[in-house]
């Protein structure tokens, strides 16, 4: 049987990614498109950057939109500054940072796994022992707001620690970027990379992503080439800068809706639309418990725009997830990994965070509760 897009149902997307995506982003990209080098084109992109720098809090020149997905700017991010040999401390409590660690080693790296519960943050302390293990260390690497968890991670201090030992901190800040300040300066991270389709409101396709001076100095000085022509920092920094040099074909259309979400998180305003995250999340999370719910992501460090929920016992998750879907329109994510089956990960993230939308979700609730 047959489909066209037209016949497509619409969808309340309140999962783990992608979030609702305003009128006014897919208008954005229903433009006509330019060259990837037509001046006009350019000077969006350039303006793009500027944005982008404002959003992870950060001064660095090489700030960006990768071609691709999160998972695209997690390798560009890996790729660059991990060379065959390097011993990498990646922090693992989730999907993503296992996913962290696996990308390490396919870049040849040496990795040290730092392991928490499911549920529960990288100590500062566990990262400090596995410095002073691994005093060769080159490269450190986190999460800060893991999706499969809901789990906010800390970071200063974890920066700090990372460059009295002279290494790099990587952060995957995908789920966080646009939802709870970055900050990517403040905490001394060197690489942080994220995706459109969380808090930014824009579809999948482009991956934010900027790197310090010490990351671009240790990527120039690499004895080694970088793994990926196609994510070599590098090379596109020749696009990029003042010389325009032909690398690839940028994704017009997509980088047109990018700053369509970037300029309307201006208009809202960053510290705004951060109090706006965490009311909505803050409310969910307590409807939630009220109605026998248990928050999976240890107290005190719980995403306010990625809530993971364990059902009141006796309850399968699956089928009343489906039943939401298949009955009211609405999308939420399941567990992963370990929490397969326990938990619901429901998404509030960028246009998605509104009153109207929890007022939704809890009647839905209700419903296939019943």
């Amino acid at each position: 049987m047959s489909i066209r897009v037209h016949d497509l149902e619409p969808r309340l997307l309140l999962g783990p990614g992608p979030s609702p995506v305003p009128d006014r982003v897919l208008q954005a990209m229903a433009r006509p498109t330019l060259g990837h080098l037509d001046p006009q084109f350019l000077q969006l992109m350039d303006d793009v950057n500027e944005r982008l720098r404002g959003v992870f809090g950060t001064k660095n020149r090489m700030t960006f939109p990768v071609s691709g997905t999160g998972s695209a700017a997690m390798e560009a991010s890996l790729a660059n500054v991990v060379e065959p040999g390097d011993t990498v401390v990646v922090g693992v409590n989730g999907v993503f940072g296992t996913r962290l660690a696996e990308m390490a080693r396919r870049m040849g790296g040496e990795v040290v796994e730092v392991e928490a519960d499911w549920g529960r943050i990288i100590e500062p302390d566990q990262i400090e022992d596995a410095l002073g293990a691994h005093p060769e260390a080159a490269v450190v690497a986190v999460v800060a707001a893991e999706t499969s968890t809901g789990v906010r991670q800390p970071l200063d201090e974890i920066g700090r620690l990372a460059h009295a030992h002279d290494a790099m901190l990587v952060v995957d800040t995908v789920t966080a970027l646009g939802g709870t300040p970055v900050e990517v300066d403040l905490n001394g991270v060197d690489v942080a990379y994220s995706g459109t389709q969380k808090c930014l409101g824009v579809p999948p396709g482009l991956a934010p992503i900027s790197f310090s001076k010490q990351a671009i100095d240790k990527v120039e000085a690499r004895a080694t080439p970088v793994q990926s022509w196609y994510l070599d920092v590098s090379l596109l920094a020749g696009y990029l800068g003042s010389e325009r040099r032909y690398h690839h074909t940028a994704p017009i259309n997509m980088m047109y809706g990018l700053h369509e979400g970037l300029v309307a998180l201006g208009e809202e305003g960053a510290q705004a639309r951060y109090a706006r995250h965490a009311r909505v999340g803050g409310r969910l999370q307590e409807e939630l418990e009220e109605r026998g719910f248990r928050m999976f992501a240890q107290e005190g460090y719980r995403l306010p725009q990625l809530t993971a929920a364990e059902l009141p016992d006796g309850l399968e998750e699956g089928p009343l997830r489906r039943r939401l879907l298949d009955e009211h329109g609405i999308e939420i994510g399941g567990g992963l990994g370990p929490a397969k089956g326990k938990l619901w990960r429901i998404g509030l993230m960028g246009f998605g965070a509104t009153d109207e939308n929890v007022d939704r979700l809890l009647s839905a609730i209700d419903q296939v509760l019943a």
